[in-house]
């Protein structure tokens, strides 16, 4: 069944703040599942055994075309070292050395500033008015 998934910084403007997501890959794939990527399954299980909410989103948007879902999810928490549930996250995802912990996931940060250059988007009529130009 179809959804609409908004993008990360579509998430990011409406959040006022910058975000956390994470993408999931297989290296040489040329057509990836994320169904069955176990970097995928493993990433949303230790969310909600943490009680941390998440929630499927697009890439960052372009106005060159369109990319199909690859699995990517937001995650609810703010980037703020001094948080205690951010350093629990970026304890799982990261090694001390930035390095990521779980083959196939790759976690992701985007800043509100760069987010806001795509705030055009959010005027009504946009996709519409894009959708016929393209």
């Amino acid at each position: 069944m179809p959804q609409l998934i908004d993008h990360i910084d579509k998430i990011a403007r409406d959040k006022k703040r910058d975000v956390l997501f994470v993408i999931f890959h297989e290296e040489g794939a040329r057509d990836f599942a994320y169904e069955k990527n176990a970097a995928r399954n493993t990433v949303p299980a230790w969310l909600d055994a943490n009680h941390i909410a998440y929630q499927p989103c697009g890439d960052v948007a372009r106005e060159d075309g369109w990319r199909s879902y690859r699995g990517q999810i937001y995650i609810d928490v703010p980037f703020d070292d001094s948080d205690p549930t951010y350093q629990k996250l970026k304890d799982f995802m990261e090694d001390s050395d930035g390095s990521m912990k779980i083959p196939g996931a790759h976690f992701s940060y985007l800043p509100l500033e760069q987010a806001m250059g795509n705030a055009h988007h959010d005027a009504p009529g946009f996709c519409e008015c894009w959708a016929e130009n393209f």
